[in-house]
């Protein structure tokens, strides 16, 4: 998620969902978001750990924002505007909507307080009930704007999280977000499996069936060759290996841009991995743990994910691939609702495993739109399509993902030296 996982604004068509459920989806999510929040210090909440990230207090204010920008303004008669120059502190890239705070200050914002925006939160979820009492007169439209500000905040919603991590790597004290940590999974992982795929012409796409954003779609056909996936992420305990054996000295393995963020950045290991008395241990949420060499290696960019493969005489999957392969699958896995707050080792067992949840998971696809892909108009039309530059799709979801945010064609994407974000991989092969 870029502003990252952003995707877009404007959704595949779909039947309208029942208004009753979708006022529950709402503030349930509304609720989520505040209970994240909730272990988080005042000074904790407005600091911003880097140019990619943003304040705590920063996501409260903009999905609210959010909602009293495209929803409540333009819905509401006669809505009371909390305060008119929250626009240009938590406009995120809308140029439509004007100028704003730079993304890169956006730690300077000590004001408006951590108390004056949980005020902002409860004018507008007051103004949102209202809306909901006439939802129906006002038609499709304004039900549309509102689930599509579900998922938006459901994405800030794992921003807010990476970002508390990434704040939190950089004190001296190592803080932990949870205090405890989840029960360690007491068992090596299984040796990695390659199941094959038969090619040929398959669909991608969402199929207009429940929500989707538009960089979803339109569905369109691809022809894909034989290939193989594993059948598990790649581990810790695998990533080391690649360490152990000079992977972060080895330029042969590395793209050309990568390579010269190893050599400027001195990377050595993943994000959030550091060396002690020769131990190496990982920043997690739950604070600074021994790492579990069974679970999913997370937090590397694509430029290592991309050196690994190679280092494994392997590649990254194409996400078509990852899609196809996905087909007839729960999406069901270690997201944010199993409260672990990390990822988890694969479960013993055979077939893939791992496809939704632990880590979102690379693949070698730019970030590109489908055939007949055509931006909204409007501010909303802002939301996805003029990012399709230069970045990578990742499919899946990750320990942080809301459970109801992941499906089988969500796109997310990052640029390839980002990773601050719960990003793994998977390996594939030529079939």
């Amino acid at each position: 998620m870029n502003a990252p996982a952003l995707t877009t604004s404007q959704t595949q068509p779909s039947p309208l969902r029942d208004p009753q459920d979708l006022a529950d989806s709402l503030f349930r999510t509304r609720r989520q978001t505040h209970c994240l929040a909730a272990p988080l210090g005042v000074e904790d909440q407005a600091a911003q750990a880097n140019e990619d990230a943003s304040p705590t207090k920063w996501h409260l204010a903009h999905t609210t924002w959010f909602f009293e920008t495209f929803v409540l303004q333009p819905f509401l008669p006669g809505y009371r505007t909390f305060d008119p120059r929250f626009n240009y502190c938590f406009n995120s890239y809308y140029e439509a909507q004007g100028p704003r705070q730079p993304r890169a200050l956006r730690g300077l914002l000590t004001r408006p307080t951590c108390f004056e925006v949980r005020d902002y939160r409860a004018h507008v979820d007051e103004a949102l009930h209202a809306v909901f009492a006439g939802a129906l007169a006002e038609g499709e439209e304004v039900l549309k704007r509102i689930e599509i500000g579900v998922h938006h905040e459901q994405q800030h919603q794992e921003l807010l999280l990476t970002d508390i991590l990434s704040l939190f790597a950089q004190s001296p004290l190592r803080p932990a977000y949870r205090e405890g940590g989840p029960l360690r999974v007491r068992h090596e992982a299984e040796p990695l499996h390659f199941i094959q795929f038969e090619g040929g012409r398959r669909s991608v796409g969402h199929a207009g069936e429940g929500f989707a954003f538009d960089n979803e779609g339109p569905r369109h056909d691809v022809l894909l060759r034989p290939f193989q996936l594993a059948d598990r992420l790649v581990t810790n305990a695998e990533w080391a290996a690649f360490m152990s054996d000079g992977g972060y000295r080895a330029p042969a393995l590395w793209l050309a841009d990568g390579w010269a963020r190893v050599a400027r950045d001195g990377w050595r290991a993943p994000l959030y991995w550091e060396e002690r008395d020769g131990q190496w241990l990982e920043m997690t949420l739950w604070g600074l743990k021994t790492i579990d060499a069974a679970a999913p290696v997370c937090c590397v960019s694509y430029f290592e994910a991309d050196a690994y493969a190679r280092w494994a005489g392997k590649r990254l999957p194409t996400e078509f691939e990852w899609e196809c392969a996905a087909g007839g699958l729960a999406v069901a896995g270690n997201m944010l609702g199993a409260d672990n707050l990390a990822p988890r080792p694969a479960s013993p067992g055979s077939g893939l495993r791992q496809m939704f949840g632990d880590v979102w998971e690379w693949t070698q696809s730019a970030y590109a739109p489908y055939p007949g892909y055509r931006p909204a108009d409007g501010a909303l039309g802002e939301y996805n399509g003029k990012f399709m530059c230069g970045q990578q799709v990742l499919r899946g979801a990750s320990c942080a993902t809301p459970d109801s945010h992941a499906r089988r064609t969500y796109r997310n994407f990052f640029y390839p030296h980002q990773r601050w974000q719960f990003c793994g991989l998977r390996l594939a092969d030529e079939g």
